[in-house]
């Protein structure tokens, strides 16, 4: 493990030209998307998922009843190309945790739905996955978790706004 502040200052040796305070930030923010990756991947491997499998069937699932959704709402929703869509359905078709179902309202296509199987999992993982994620922010007080939360959302409509 590497101390941010040691680097910094290194930097600030070599380059006192340069505002290092943005590595600073962007170091932090770093190292804590791996830690945070990290411990909630456990979470998931416990239930036999990876990021990408727990995301697809929580997103079946939030979705509600009847917990199915086309491929493009399911594209919409995830950010991937679709070929790579389509081999994550694939995958977890051949595990019984999904299936494709005709469309009621369109019968040339179809959706994607979870199985009973799946829904067991993912209903598990997803209660899993919270007591995970309180363990995670416990470091935090609820003011300090409100704050972060604010600043975060700022910072993240640079990126994405509307």
């Amino acid at each position: 493990m590497y101390d941010i502040d040691k680097i910094k200052a290194q930097w600030s040796r070599q380059r006192p030209d340069l505002d290092t305070e943005p590595m600073a930030l962007i170091g932090r923010i770093t190292r804590l998307s791996a830690h945070l990756s990290e411990e909630m991947g456990k979470t998931f491997a416990r239930h036999g998922l990876n990021g990408p499998s727990f995301d697809m069937l929580a997103t079946l699932l939030r979705s509600g009843p009847p917990h199915a959704l086309s491929p493009n709402q399911l594209l919409e929703t995830m950010m991937v190309t679709s070929g790579t869509m389509t081999n994550r359905i694939d995958q977890l078709e051949k595990d019984d945790l999904v299936t494709r179902v005709r469309n009621p309202d369109d019968k040339r296509s179809v959706l994607v739905q979870l199985t009973g199987k799946g829904q067991k999992i993912i209903d598990a993982a997803v209660t899993d996955h919270v007591e995970t994620q309180k363990k995670l922010v416990a470091g935090l007080s609820g003011e300090e978790r409100g704050n972060l939360n604010a600043l975060l959302r700022t910072y993240l409509t640079t990126f994405e706004a509307d």
